[in-house]
């Protein structure tokens, strides 16, 4: 595929990922549409997964949409093939079932990295179709723009320059956790992710009350990677037993114990290329720390049962 250079016409590149969700990428289409009407300097690149359920066809047929349509399923590294793509000084990445609210949050949140030169990424707001706001650990719980511990891969704006200098999306993560890798890259090239509220994106899938297989593995998998590559010492061998723990409740509970015990092994087998943070980047991403710490569960789990 041939990689069509960044160009100074084009300011965003609308970003997103679909496989086998032809109904969904219709109506992100149709809501994201409207935002290149008299606005060149705009563009939607929509990459297809390897999907069989007829959207690679769909796609090709939108004039107006650049379309990356992939042979297999390739996980997230499918969105890369979309950011190589992609022409603009800033990438807003979505979903297939996500969009933004409104124009004003992405002219919001451009100027914000106009005018902010150490800002490299803007985590949007998320929010159900209702207007009620989907929270995560990933985002502070505020009203105020706002340093930002993470940010949800369903919104949010960043660098071009930036995202293509760290790899974009760590490949071989297939899915999950790969929102924590960009983050610890981001900062260790000393730039810092902003929160506001009023650039929101609205997701309309929720995550399952029962997980598959691949949310057993993956997390698991992924996040021993992070650890190993990002902490060291007696914080790193603490926050590995606590993952171990952890996972392997949530794997007994969801009967996936075995698929457990392969992401362990894949985990702690799989060669990383250590990148210790200082201090000062792990006080941004305590969150990270708590979802990975046993202490900081069983505190979680007093508290909602007392």
């Amino acid at each position: 595929m041939t990689i069509v250079q960044q160009t100074e016409k084009i300011s965003l590149s609308i970003v997103f990922l679909n496989y086998n969700r032809l109904v969904e990428t219709r109506k992100t289409i149709e809501q994201v549409r409207p935002f290149l009407r008299g606005r060149p300097d705009i563009e939607i690149i929509a990459v297809d997964n390897g999907s069989t359920d007829g959207t690679a066809e769909y796609l090709h047929k939108q004039g107006d949409i650049k379309v990356v349509a992939l042979s297999e399923n390739r996980g997230i590294a499918g969105y890369n093939r979309g950011f190589e793509l992609a022409g603009g000084r800033y990438i807003l990445v979505l979903d297939d079932d996500s969009s933004p609210a409104d124009l004003a949050g992405l002219e919001r949140a451009i100027t914000l990295l106009d005018a902010g030169k150490d800002i490299g990424l803007i985590s949007f707001h998320i929010e159900n179709q209702d207007g009620t706001p989907q929270w995560s650990w990933h985002l502070p719980r505020c009203e105020a723009f706002s340093i930002s511990p993470f940010f949800i891969g369903c919104g949010f704006m960043i660098r071009r320059e930036l995202f293509a200098s760290i790899g974009w999306y760590p490949e071989d993560f297939f899915l999950y956790q790969n929102e924590i890798d960009v983050t610890f890259k981001i900062r260790l090239r000393s730039y810092e992710l902003f929160y506001h509220p009023d650039c929101r994106v609205i997701h309309r899938g929720c995550p399952g009350s029962r997980p598959g297989w691949r949310r057993i593995f993956y997390p698991t998998r992924n996040t021993i990677w992070i650890i190993r590559r990002y902490y060291h010492g007696p914080q790193a061998a603490y926050m590995i037993f606590s993952r171990l723990i952890i996972g392997f409740l949530r794997a007994v509970y969801f009967r996936e114990v075995l698929t457990y015990f392969r992401a362990c092994i894949e985990g702690f087998s799989h060669p990383v290329e250590k990148e210790p943070v200082p201090r000062k980047i792990r006080q941004f991403c305590t969150p990270f720390f708590q979802q990975n710490s046993l202490f900081h569960h069983i505190r979680s789990w007093n508290e909602q049962t007392s």
